[in-house]
């Protein structure tokens, strides 16, 4: 891996524990989808938005109820502990830290705002200026920040966020949540992975540090 000069975050799964019923109720009004929703925010929101790239565009009307809801669901996030601290090693780290979320503006703000994290991003990147949602807001994010996509990391939680990474040639680092899930992702082939964001920090330094030795080589 080349040396890491970015890190693209989604929120949902990576920076918050975000709760599945909005983004449940999202797909169960506008694509149909029956049953229960999933116990995990992270599954019901890439399921979601698998079904918005497949649909046509969303009218005005369909906008404001996915809106509605995520609104919600940004209120009912739980920040993880550790968020606040890593994020404040890697930017003294000189390491560009950028949104790149399939939420809307809207949604992105408030969760910012919420959790007093805006100082942390110097660009955000969210599906209304990215023009859709998966790939998309990677792609912009990298654009802005004139980075490469080699060396830069998105944090994904789900097999679909690993895939879109990938997509987008950035190289995808498992947020291993969840113990037998990560198992599962690990057959994925990320390029690395973190239990704990504490751990993002000095997997750059790692990862630094062998790219140096490789150019001397």
């Amino acid at each position: 891996m080349r040396a890491i000069e970015g890190i693209l975050l989604e929120p949902v799964g990576c920076l918050a524990d975000f709760p599945p019923g909005p983004f449940h109720e999202i797909a169960a009004r506008l694509f149909g989808r029956k049953g229960k929703a999933s116990e995990s925010g992270s599954r019901e929101y890439w399921h979601l938005l698998n079904l918005m790239a497949a649909a046509e565009p969303l009218n005005p009307a369909q906008q404001d109820i996915v809106n509605m809801f995520e609104l919600s669901a940004v209120a009912s996030v739980t920040l993880y502990q550790d968020v606040r601290p890593a994020l404040a090693e890697l930017k003294a780290m000189n390491v560009h830290l950028s949104i790149a979320s399939s939420l809307s503006c809207a949604a992105i703000e408030g969760f910012l705002e919420l959790n007093s994290l805006s100082e942390f991003f110097s660009r955000i990147s969210h599906r209304d200026n990215a023009g859709g949602v998966k790939a998309p807001p990677l792609l912009r994010a990298l654009r802005d920040a004139s980075l490469k996509p080699e060396n830069a990391i998105f944090l994904a939680d789900t097999a679909e966020g690993i895939t879109v990474a990938k997509t987008a040639g950035v190289n995808p680092i498992l947020m291993m949540n969840d113990p037998d899930e990560a198992r599962r992702l690990a057959m994925h082939n990320p390029a690395g992975g973190v239990v704990s964001l504490h751990e993002l920090p000095d997997f750059v330094r790692l990862v630094r540090a062998q790219a140096a030795r490789s150019s001397d080589s």
